[in-house]
């Protein structure tokens, strides 16, 4: 349980910090009150692919708000077109059918599950031992399971695995890829892309076009036509729209880079620490932990700055709606000029 006990310090950390800690300060801030209303609950954990509310429902990345019940000591984990995979602290993950509402498998791992993906009868997950697999829904057996090098500290923002036709790519919670083959799982693919000691697991994980692009807090990295590039720096988040990059610094930059991660624009906020961040629309967003959301044009010569109040609790942004403190906020309806 050590990891999981390190990931809620390290999301803790997010949203703490010292004393003598710098924050951004604009010159001048407008209000998004108009465009801002209230959803009923709160966020108490989210996963790469949404959020967990105090309620026991969840807001999806993809289809934002629902009403299904997780059951009591579940947390949303990811899901499909057809079913929601959500996890507990006692190993177990189960699969809940959408559009029934009801528990169609419910299995017991050796740890407990820390990510997870589901695909035409298969789940790709990661335990918080560093162990990974694919597991076989309609025989109800594992048709793999590894373990890579076992890590106790990680950054709370662990990324999910992705299906790429047979392919199944893992990201590890020690810095790397595994890529495997869901039709012949003997042999795999692994790719390194940071070897820290501690919170280097992989943080992100997507594509855009034939390009796969990951990220540690530490180190960006894609893989496509221009072969495997690296770029380094201090993550916060990282967005991908339009065959673009976008990179979101601990330093308070905005970076624009193409697939093959050579820099194409860049600004800076000073002192901004962003909570989430996204591009959708032509437009960049980021919202900082004090409370100011920042709206760019792409191009990143163009902002403006809202005053949404202080982050309190995790926020999500699905869509063009961002989840914050129990509030919703329409993203689409907010410009940068």
């Amino acid at each position: 349980m050590k990891s999981l006990i390190l990931a809620g310090v390290a999301a803790a950390l997010m949203f703490t910090g010292c004393s003598s800690k710098k924050y951004f300060e604009p010159e001048e801030t407008f209000s998004a009150s108009k465009v801002t209303s209230s959803y009923g609950s709160k966020i108490v954990s989210v996963s790469r692919e949404g959020a967990t509310l105090e309620n026991r429902s969840y807001i999806s990345k993809k289809e934002g708000l629902r009403s299904i019940d997780l059951g009591e000591g579940y947390r949303f984990l990811s899901e499909n077109d057809r079913y929601l995979l959500a996890s507990n602290i006692e190993s177990t993950l189960k699969m809940i059918d959408k559009s029934s509402q009801t528990v169609t498998h419910q299995i017991t791992f050796d740890a407990p599950v820390v990510t997870a993906a589901v695909k035409e009868g298969m789940i790709a997950y990661i335990l918080n031992n560093n162990a990974f697999g694919i597991y076989d829904i309609h025989a109800k057996q594992k048709r793999m399971e590894e373990k890579s090098d076992e890590t106790y500290a990680i950054d709370a923002r662990a990324a999910t695995p992705i299906f790429i036709d047979q392919l199944v790519v893992f990201p590890m919670l020690d810095g790397k890829l595994v890529i495997v083959n869901s039709r012949n799982a003997s042999s795999a693919k692994v790719v390194y892309l940071s070897s820290a000691d501690a919170f280097n697991n992989v943080i992100y994980l997507g594509r855009t076009g034939d390009t796969l692009v990951a990220a540690t807090p530490k180190t960006l990295f894609s893989l496509g036509e221009a072969g495997e590039q690296e770029y380094t720096a201090n993550i916060s988040e990282v967005a991908v729209a339009d065959s673009m990059i976008y990179l979101f610094t601990k330093e308070g930059e905005v970076i624009q880079l193409d697939k093959a991660l050579k820099e194409q624009k860049r600004t800076k906020f000073k002192f901004a620490h962003y909570s989430v961040a996204t591009v959708i629309g032509g437009k960049v967003y980021a919202l900082d932990q004090k409370g100011s959301l920042i709206v760019l044009d792409k191009t990143l010569t163009k902002s403006r700055i809202y005053d949404l109040g202080e982050v309190k609790r995790p926020a999500l942004i699905s869509g063009t709606k961002l989840y914050k403190d129990g509030d919703v906020i329409e993203l689409s309806k907010l410009g940068y000029e």
